[in-house]
């Protein structure tokens, strides 16, 4: 659930052009986190912009794996049949990447987490695992395993342990909170960024039927990025980095086949999952998901056609512009 080392040759907004933006970042969940605003008022959108990152740090704390108190490092310690009482963030995180797996046949996983700790040794280098390692990686693999009360807030570890990683749907859940502060304090005019790999579009800028975003291919320099108008919407991309860091699910074995994969669609928690599970599935499990859920739009590189992007479904229906 990696995505590429510098998601900026993939996915730009030229928006810094347009008048009376206010823009402002913070790092978080190893990344840099930026909104933009269209507002005329640029101090009560700096309070707001405050509000947002005091917001996602909080979430950052809950959601990451590798910090020891999170509510997802409590899950990750949890033995068969124990039970941890965990926040809403997390829980709500889980209850829509459960949603995602099933959507999506079982090729997002957040519980994948023994299958990448496998393949690394103690110095965290790509290693081949053991048979007896994949095996209990493969055992102990699967939102099956987890059971969710969602009355009392609780999870119950059905198997004998588990690793979830929440990498490829914690940072488009943070910009679907951060897009909901920013209703509270009545902005809606903003686009927001974790690290260009998830963009969060509200409402469009005035006088604009989007925020302009491009859609580029490094392996194509000459080629003019494709263009997109996003409103109400999220864009997110998956891709490789040197060495395998996408695992299918379903087979256990890292993705060789494709080199990147966008998403979008109306939430950037869905936009984020899905853009990896579109890493994982093949082109008729794609289109075939776009056919069924028409609200969201599929692209991918593949390793057989780098210069080449793919699209699947109704692009058209978002402003795309092929140049």
């Amino acid at each position: 659930m990696t995505d590429f080392e510098n998601n900026k040759e993939f996915v730009k907004s030229p928006a810094v052009s347009m008048p009376s933006l206010c823009k402002f970042s913070h790092d978080a969940m190893a990344t840099t986190f930026e909104i933009i605003i269209q507002s005329d008022e640029s101090d009560y959108a700096k309070r707001a912009a405050i509000a947002a990152f005091d917001e996602l740090d909080s979430l950052e704390q809950q959601l990451s794996r590798y910090i020891e108190n999170s509510d997802i490092s409590k899950i990750n310690n949890l033995s068969r049949g124990e039970i941890a009482r965990i926040g809403l963030p997390v829980f709500e995180c889980l209850s829509i990447a459960k949603n995602i797996y099933s959507q999506t046949n079982g090729s997002f996983d957040v519980t994948i987490g023994l299958l990448y700790d496998c393949r690394l040794d103690e110095r965290g280098k790509n290693r081949k695992p053991s048979e007896a390692q994949l095996t209990f990686a493969r055992k102990n693999t699967g939102i099956r395993l987890l059971e969710l009360d969602p009355e009392e807030y609780t999870v119950k570890l059905q198997g004998e342990k588990i690793q979830i990683d929440l990498g490829g749907i914690g940072k488009g859940y943070a910009l679907d909170q951060i897009a909901r502060l920013l209703q509270d304090w009545s902005i809606e005019k903003a686009l927001i960024h974790g690290g260009f790999s998830t963009l969060l579009a509200l409402t469009a800028p005035a006088g604009k039927k989007g925020w302009p975003v491009n859609i580029s291919n490094p392996m194509a320099p000459g080629k003019s990025p494709s263009k997109l108008l996003l409103a109400n919407r999220s864009l997110s991309i998956s891709g490789l980095q040197k060495g395998q860091h996408i695992i299918d699910p379903r087979t256990a074995h890292p993705v060789q086949a494709k080199m990147a994969a966008w998403a979008c669609a109306e939430t950037a928690a869905m936009a984020d999952a899905l853009s990896t599970a579109f890493m994982v599935m093949n082109h008729n499990e794609i289109e075939k998901y776009c056919q069924e859920n028409p609200r969201t739009i599929a692209a991918v590189i593949t390793e057989h056609a780098p210069d080449k992007i793919l699209y699947f479904g109704p692009w058209q229906q978002i402003g795309l512009v092929e140049n």
